[in-house]
């Protein structure tokens, strides 16, 4: 338990300053998302702000208690963390609550639980001990295949609700945090490589030839319709195109908060969600993207330097999975409604509106600030 003089004396405020700065400037950008025109401009606390007021309450409750721990205790439960998300990803295939074509949440009370989302930061805890025990004995094909066969089971529990986004999101994890454990880059390219062309192949046999895959009919169209969105403008490429017009509308300065026509009129789909960047762009413009991207770029520097100088490999893995999850997170988010990569439904962290998506990444901040406290205490 750290005391709580050190830990005001050693935090480190610049991430958490840009932790909340991305979270206020998505509450504003939500409340112009779930305000359409003839329900009254400028209202900010609609219901849909409320709920997500509430998820960042909690979640910072939740990054407070982690910072208090020591990360290092996490590895002694790695077996039950692991057990835990192993049941809660079953427990969504038996019980879960069905919508927009899958089946991902749990109902408690008003509200719905995303055990997906949780998901991938339990996989980085355990997985930094996972490899962490294996420290020196990567550089093999065949060592690699037990680091595989340890993540392909919840992935393939996600992949079946299904969940193709989150499902890439642990690729991403895995792959960054294989590279910082010393698995050869020339190997993890060549697995990357092969995999994505084998993913290829297969899509392409399935629509040429009708060979059976994992996914549904839609997911492959969000797969393959980025490429032109117009050969299917009315079902398929709508999302898309819709984005592309929000974010071109908004030029230099953008169109003023709740003066969006692409969100205010509705045309724009999942706006507070998946196409939450799509608002931003269009009603503050190309100022309000670079404030953002700005603001993303400080919050992953801050977690490469905490993973640079932790105290030892399981805090640095810890701190390379929770980074190469973000950056995945706002590269195929932002690249989605841009329109140069495939729909896949993956939250803007700390921005758009999910309440387990907040939670999960406020904890995932919590883990970084406590790895950096810890790395203080060799100093102090």
């Amino acid at each position: 338990m750290i005391s709580g003089r050190r830990l005001l004396r050693n935090l480190d405020y610049s991430l958490i300053l840009v932790a909340m700065m991305i979270i206020a400037l998505g509450l504003v950008t939500i409340s112009s998302a779930s305000t359409s025109t003839g329900t009254g401009q400028g209202v900010f606390l609609t219901r849909i702000v409320g709920k997500q007021l509430i998820s960042v309450a909690l979640g910072t409750v939740v990054l407070i208690i982690i910072m208090f721990l020591r990360y290092e205790d996490l590895s002694r439960y790695r077996r039950i963390l692991y057990g835990l998300n192993i049941f809660l990803l079953l427990a969504v295939l038996v019980s879960g609550h069905e919508a927009l074509g899958a089946q991902r949440w749990i109902q408690i009370g008003g509200f719905q639980f995303q055990p997906s989302e949780p998901a991938k930061l339990i996989m980085i805890i355990t997985l930094a001990d996972f490899l962490a025990r294996r420290e020196g004995n990567l550089a093999r094909l065949r060592d690699l295949l037990p680091v595989f066969a340890y993540v392909s089971v919840p992935m393939l529990l996600i992949l079946v609700q299904p969940d193709l986004g989150t499902t890439l999101v642990f690729f991403a994890i895995t792959f960054g945090m294989l590279y910082v454990a010393g698995a050869r880059p020339l190997l993890l390219g060549g697995l990357a490589s092969g995999g994505l062309g084998g993913v290829l192949l297969w899509i392409w046999g399935h629509l040429q030839h009708g060979i059976w895959i994992p996914l549904k009919d839609y997911q492959i169209s969000r797969l393959t319709i980025f490429l032109n969105p117009w050969a299917d403008w009315a079902g398929a490429g709508y999302h898309m195109i819709q984005s592309q017009i929000a974010i071109g509308a908004g030029g230099l300065w953008g169109r003023g908060l709740y003066s969006g026509s692409q969100n205010q009129l509705n045309f724009l789909p999942e706006q507070h969600t998946d196409f939450i960047f799509s608002v931003l762009a269009e009603e503050l413009g190309f100022v309000g993207v670079l404030i953002l991207l700005t603001l993303y770029f400080i919050l992953l520097y801050r977690g490469l330097r905490i993973a640079s100088q932790a105290r030892d490999l399981f805090g640095t893995l810890m701190a390379t999975g929770i980074v190469s999850m973000l950056f995945f997170h706002i590269l195929t988010n932002i690249g989605m409604t841009a329109g140069i990569m495939p729909v896949t439904g993956i939250p803007l962290p700390l921005f758009s509106y999910g309440g387990t998506s907040m939670l999960t990444t406020l904890a995932a901040v919590g883990i970084l600030l406590n790895i950096w406290l810890q790395r203080q205490k060799i100093i102090f």
